[in-house]
């Protein structure tokens, strides 16, 4: 195996040895040298790692890896704490933002200074809502892909596989990674949409009445 394939492989290995976290060690930068580490602990990792190679434990780690990688990819982690909504709740947000760092264009002009407040809607026209919605929840989904279309929106899932609706429903769908969007619009209901309303965006927290879905 080569060097960098055992490299790979120290997670797995460290996690099969069943280090505590006492154990830890500060093994530096790669490419360096590991004067701290013990000859013992060493001699456990190389004795590990040529277990796993006889074994075929290696391979195995690197399939279920693999699997993980795509099963994370097909079905991300659901938004937390994000519920059906129930009442109707609107609200204005302002988008404005503290610029951190000076923004200068490509001939190095001064577009905003560093510490100015900027509204990205004095710049940019919103044309597309956005649609949060439980990917899970037939209804929620029947009615958003009936209501809205591809120009018009895009569908971002707070839960549910953006990859099977695809497939089944041609169209594109969006996910809520870790819930960055709805923490930031401040959503906790769903179907909720977001749309421009002059220098703000609105959002509405939407219940779905019966005869709406389908």
């Amino acid at each position: 195996m080569t060097r960098a394939g055992r490299l790979l492989c120290l997670g797995v290995v460290l996690a099969t040895c069943g280090l505590s976290s006492s154990d830890a060690r500060d093994f530096g930068v790669l490419g360096q040298t590991f004067p701290i580490v013990e000859p013992d602990l060493l001699a456990t990792i190389e004795a590990r790692l040529r277990h796993l190679e006889k074994s075929g434990g290696i391979d195995a780690a690197n399939a279920e890896f693999a699997r993980r990688a795509e099963q994370n990819i097909r079905r991300p982690k659901p938004v937390a704490g994000i519920a059906r909504a129930t009442q109707a709740r609107s609200w204005s947000f302002d988008p404005t933002i503290t610029v951190e760092n000076d923004v200068r264009d490509h001939k190095g002009n001064l577009i905003a200074a560093r510490g100015a407040r900027v509204n990205p809607l004095d710049f940019v026209t919103v044309s597309q809502d956005l649609v949060f919605v439980d990917g899970d929840d037939r209804e929620q989904m029947d009615w958003a892909t009936g209501a809205y279309n591809d120009s018009k929106a895009k569908i971002i899932m707070v839960s549910g596989s953006p990859i099977d609706a695809m497939t089944a429903r041609k169209r594109r769908f969006y996910f809520d990674q870790e819930g960055r969007l709805t923490e930031r619009f401040g959503i906790r209901h769903v179907p909720a949409i977001v749309t421009q309303d002059g220098k703000a965006m609105r959002v509405s927290e939407t219940p779905i009445k019966p005869k709406e879905a389908g």
